[in-house]
């Protein structure tokens, strides 16, 4: 029998290949109306939030203002906040922003598996 003979193996090298995102369905965003519709908000009060920075909006082509579908929500949170505890909306600012930081905290510590013997505080 003869021996086998040695294949050589080349390695073939590609260009790195790059991903290419494409939007097909744009995102849902909500007009100030339907804002103030579903929330049962005046669309002054909603211009003033956003000034404050309490809601965030982004504007459309034509300069409106449009928000994320989740915008209710976050608008019930400041009026619950400045009904329930009689905050001004200045400090509603604040009190959210706290609460986030706690959010992103909390979050992390359940990451990293971390236990504690004492109960969380919420």
């Amino acid at each position: 029998m003869s021996s086998p003979t040695p294949r050589t193996v080349t390695a073939t090298r590609y260009p790195p290949v790059t991903s290419v995102h494409y939007e097909l369905v744009p995102a849902r965003r909500l007009s100030l109306d339907t804002v103030a519709s579903r929330t049962g908000l005046h669309p002054e009060l909603i211009r003033r939030f956003v000034a404050l920075g309490l809601v965030d909006a982004e504007r459309d082509a034509a300069g409106r203002l449009v928000f994320a579908p989740d915008a209710p929500a976050a608008l019930g949170r400041v009026e619950r906040l400045h009904t329930g505890l009689c905050l001004n909306y200045a400090s509603i600012g604040l009190v959210l922003d706290l609460l986030d930081r706690i959010n992103r905290l909390e979050a992390a510590l359940r990451r990293s598996g971390a236990r504690s013997d004492q109960p969380p505080w919420t």
